[in-house]
């Protein structure tokens, strides 16, 4: 009984002391708080607050029911009511402990070059199938082998077409009538018999009998069997579609040729790089074939749809090809340079808080006061991003430990307005959390919990000495 008395008894002095320096230091803050108060006479009270319960003010001094003094709150201490939701504010300590750093809103040139990979291709306008405009056999191949440079008006092949003999037939008697005719005294005659003739001939130069066999013909009023088709540019033969003895008709592909002194480069872009690039824009190329050769180009088209895939915009350059070192599906290391060049206000762009629905920032108002700032963006380049609206040149922005700051905006903020829509429906004069609350740590000295370790530490060894003496 007297042991659980001694317990008892030590337990209400641990207590004792616990409460006593805990309000003595309640007390010495209340003190410092009325001397703040003489101190800062000048500046305005704008009301005062509870020591324990910040939601509790008064609108003049006053002390709470365990005689602590009400704590005074400024206007200079930033609990104006017009200080920006979610503003925080921490010392030079903290701030230097959390990494805490800052940028200048500044305006600067912004541009960017794309940097992606490129796939050559046929410029399509330098591109001809050639097809036969009739029936027919294949008497001569001039041409037989895929890779082979033809120049313009090279001959191709030979071709045999019973129509194309029975219009040389019609040519060459609508030929004889006008020379027969062209003399007589008939205006009439003598224009139906021109007509005839032309109109036989461009049949002719329809079903692309060449000029040079034409003009045989008519000298020579001999039929010719087999007549030429010839190039129509200088290019390179990618497909021979048809062999010699082959009956071929017009769905026969005969020749693919392709002009290879120009070429396209086909380019997917990223939804993010299309704002900068237009047509116009300048580039440069590199290719493994050619180490070292650089070739320069420029955009000249940009296509109207989204590879569903890949997520990319095809974007189309066209590029010289001396010597045909460029081979169309080769692979092309590309670089656009974006001719948009504008000044802008732009802050580093890791000082950009995204929460999904918004963009901000905090700024600086003074050291250690950082106010949330809801932002809108531009462009972005180099590792700056433009501002377009929310904050002004010279103000600073934190670049790193933003999102701790923000962590504890977003709880100051919601805190703000629980206490704003409680006071409202208590009817008090507006007050501001102080979101540090009340740190034990700091109100109770250390000696008073190390004097309570040591009362413990005296009741267990009470409690094993009675217990071996039993």
């Amino acid at each position: 009984m007297n042991r659980q008395m001694i317990i008892t008894a030590l337990l209400a002095v641990v207590m004792g002391l616990a409460g006593g320096y805990w309000f003595a230091g309640y007390q010495s803050d209340a003190v410092m708080a009325v001397a703040d108060t003489d101190e800062n006479s000048s500046d305005e009270v704008l009301y005062w607050r509870n020591p324990m319960n910040s939601a509790v003010t008064s609108p003049v001094f006053t002390k709470d029911e365990m005689g602590m003094d009400y704590i005074p709150v400024y206007a200079e201490a930033g609990s104006s009511l017009n200080e920006q939701a979610g503003t925080v504010s921490i010392t030079a300590n903290m701030a230097q402990n959390i990494g805490v750093r800052s940028a200048f809103v500044k305006r600067q040139s912004l541009s960017r070059e794309v940097h992606a990979l490129g796939r050559i291709a046929y410029d399509e306008r330098r591109l001809t199938r050639l097809h036969p405009k009739t029936e027919g056999w294949i008497e001569e191949l001039y041409i037989d082998k895929t890779g082979e440079q033809v120049g313009v008006d090279t001959m191709l092949l030979s071709i045999y077409s019973p129509k194309l003999v029975s219009s040389q037939q019609e040519y060459l008697l609508a030929l004889e009538n006008w020379q027969a005719l062209k003399e007589s005294p008939y205006q009439e005659i003598r224009d139906g018999a021109k007509a005839l003739m032309q109109s036989s001939r461009e049949r002719l130069e329809l079903l692309d009998v060449p000029q040079h066999q034409l003009s045989d013909l008519q000298q020579s009023q001999k039929i010719e069997k087999n007549l030429h088709i010839h190039s129509p540019f200088s290019g390179v033969v990618m497909k021979v579609g048809a062999r010699k003895g082959q009956y071929v008709t017009p769905q026969t592909e005969l020749y693919m040729l392709a002009d290879l002194s120009r070429v396209w480069v086909i380019v997917d872009v990223y939804e993010d790089e299309l704002p900068w690039v237009s047509v116009g824009d300048p580039a440069e190329m590199r290719v493994t074939a050619r180490p070292g050769q650089l070739f320069e180009g420029k955009l000249t088209y940009v296509y109207p749809f989204m590879e569903a895939q890949t997520r990319t915009i095809k974007v189309r350059l066209e590029f010289d090809n001396p010597g045909l070192a460029l081979k169309p599906e080769m692979f092309a290391d590309v670089v656009i340079h974006s001719g948009q060049n504008r000044q802008a206000l732009v802050v580093p762009s890791e000082a950009i808080v995204r929460s999904g629905r918004r963009e901000q920032v905090f700024v600086q108002r003074s050291p250690g006061e950082f106010e949330p700032r809801e932002v809108r963006l531009g462009l972005s380049s180099s590792g700056y991003t433009e501002i377009l609206e929310g904050v002004d040149e010279g103000e600073q922005v934190v670049t790193s430990s933003q999102f701790l700051i923000d962590s504890e905006s977003k709880l100051r903020e919601a805190t703000a307005k629980m206490l704003q829509a409680s006071e409202a429906s208590q009817g008090l004069a507006p007050s501001t959390m102080d979101m540090s609350g009340m740190n034990m740590d700091d109100k109770i000295p250390d000696n008073a919990l190390d004097m309570s370790d040591m009362t413990m530490e005296m009741i267990e060894q009470e409690a094993v000495h009675d217990h071996s003496n039993h």
